[in-house]
């Protein structure tokens, strides 16, 4: 019987540049904050989310203007920190999720990396302490975060720099250097290669073409 959690609205205070990058990278994937957060959620151990770098709340001079809506002031321009909305279950520190928002601008950037490695693979405990197999729950939660930051394969393949750069999922007009390319495409290849458990034929094959166009491009 699955437990039925009332969601809490966060408030989370962040720099501009960070809660635009946060707010591009949703809007890419098709998803809201709150699922950019919940999927690094399900599959980074809480430990690691909370020694991951808190990117910490805007300086004084980083503000945004909104007009107010109700009260004695209404009509009237506030100045406020920027801030992300997000509606998740209770219980969290606002540091724990910019850090998890964090991981996730990360995982998109090919700055950081989820291992995915099959039981099969791992080397055999010396002293059975712990699990022996892996949770079929964990894997489960591992397929999601895989879901949520793939890219929908096009329709009529990678014709274009425009293609190549949604593929590897860079920003319309971007221009990644050599090394930015090729870590990003590793990490990708890594999740998406048919001999991936999540492994997708058609996705490694675009991310091929979208390789070769950009590397043509930077010739």
């Amino acid at each position: 019987m699955t437990q039925d959690f009332k969601k809490h609205s966060y408030t989370i205070p962040c720099a501009s540049a960070f809660r635009d990058a946060v707010m591009d990278l949703a809007a890419k994937r098709r998803v809201n904050v709150g699922d950019l957060a919940r999927s690094v959620l399900l599959v980074v151990p809480q430990n690691v989310i909370e020694e991951f770098p808190d990117p910490g709340e805007p300086d004084q001079h980083d503000r945004e203007t909104v007009i107010l809506k109700s009260g004695t002031a209404k009509g009237r321009p506030w100045r406020r920190k920027p801030r992300l909305q997000v509606r998740m279950a209770p219980g969290f520190e606002v540091e724990f999720m910019r850090r998890a928002l964090a991981i996730a601008l990360a995982l998109d950037q090919g700055e950081t990396q989820v291992r995915l490695q099959s039981s099969d693979d791992a080397e055999a405990p010396q002293e059975t302490t712990g699990r022996e197999v892996v949770d079929p729950e964990e894997i489960l939660r591992l397929r999601t975060i895989v879901s949520v930051l793939s890219f929908d394969p096009l329709n009529d393949g990678v014709r274009s720099r425009e293609d190549a750069l949604y593929v590897l999922g860079f920003p319309p007009g971007r221009i990644p250097d050599g090394e930015t390319l090729r870590a990003r495409f590793r990490m990708l290849a890594t999740i998406h290669h048919p001999d991936s458990p999540h492994g997708d034929h058609r996705r490694m094959s675009q991310l091929n073409s979208a390789m070769d166009i950009l590397k043509r491009g930077a010739a």
